[in-house]
């Protein structure tokens, strides 16, 4: 038997759908609790060249979601032991392992030739960077999100609205699998799911997940969904992006947002510090793009829709990682 006869069999695929995902290019942000789920998939569909970017270690409290790796795993770079893993299913393949931290200025030579992106990263930085960066690319994207026992998966760009047409600010509070935890079940369902909508969007099924939420409650035992086809963009002006340290011009006022405890080396020398409570009573430089960076980018994007709310408009945000 083939490897690929019963997938093939379906009416939607056969020979020809089965060609279109080997020679498919899809490049998956993250290889966390949602990648154990869609790279085995997309691997073993037969998607013939695989990219998987994750600059992370694998750690045992990851274990328990992350079942692409192993005790004998601990120490090592995720995107290299998931690339094995990927390898040992199906060597017909071709998986790369990039161990970096994606940021706008690395992501437009990643993005050169690719058919499809995933974030899996389950990072709202990377989620918005990926958007904005294949949005004016035409380039399909498969976004998820996971907390607890709840998430969603959805469809953007390509021929469809981006994240912030959806998603134009973030919440009031953020938190975190390590501040919140998740359970494991949820994390493997979703990532099956953005396999699903990812495998769908190569073979050109409809409808399309493009355009599409779905949202997933296993706290309350329930599944919905809806599309957003016709969902507007935000205004640009009201848009705050992400750069790369790379894209720092020297008339750029740079506010580093952490402690000297949290970053002893500020984002850039010439950082200004500046604790993100003092942000409301500081009086920004007139003429001058002001450049707010953090860890996560979480504190950068409230003091920079503070900063907005006073008026100020020429504004960037850094997620240092």
């Amino acid at each position: 038997m083939s490897r690929y006869d019963r997938q093939m069999i379906l009416p939607q695929i056969g020979s020809a759908g089965q060609a279109r995902l080997g020679a498919a290019h899809v490049l998956i942000v993250g290889a966390g609790g949602l990648g154990a789920s869609l790279i085995p998939a997309l691997a073993g569909a037969g998607v013939g060249r695989i990219a998987i970017v994750d600059d992370d270690l694998v750690e045992e409290s990851n274990l328990h979601r992350q079942t692409l790796f192993r005790m004998g795993d601990l120490g090592r770079p995720k995107a290299g032991c998931a690339a094995e893993a990927a390898r040992g299913l199906n060597p017909e393949i071709r998986v790369d392992a990039l161990a970096l931290h994606l940021d706008p200025d690395n992501l437009p030579p990643l993005l050169a030739g690719v058919d499809l992106v995933i974030d899996a990263a389950d990072s709202f930085a990377v989620s918005y960077m990926l958007s904005d960066a294949c949005g004016p690319r035409g380039v399909p994207l498969i976004s998820a999100s996971v907390l607890g026992r709840q998430g969603y998966a959805g469809g953007f760009c390509g021929h469809a609205p981006g994240l912030r047409a959806v998603f134009p600010d973030l919440p009031e509070t953020a938190a975190s699998c390590a501040t919140a935890g998740v359970m494991g079940p949820v994390v493997a369902m979703l990532g099956a799911m953005q396999a699903q909508m990812a495998l769908s969007v190569l073979l050109g099924l409809t409808p399309s997940p493009l355009g599409q939420i779905v949202n997933l409650d296993l706290a309350n035992w329930r599944c919905s969904g809806f599309r957003f086809d016709g969902a507007a963009e935000p205004e640009a002006q009201s848009q705050l992006r992400f750069i790369g340290r790379g894209q720092l011009m020297d008339a750029d006022c740079v506010i580093e947002l952490r402690g000297t405890d949290e970053a002893p080396q500020p984002v850039t020398s010439r950082a200004m510090r500046i604790a993100p409570r003092a942000i409301g009573d500081w009086q920004p430089p007139a003429g001058q793009r002001v450049v707010l960076a953090c860890r996560s980018g979480l504190r950068a994007w409230r003091a920079g829709r503070a900063l907005q709310a006073r008026g100020v408009s020429d504004l960037a945000l850094i997620a240092t990682g």
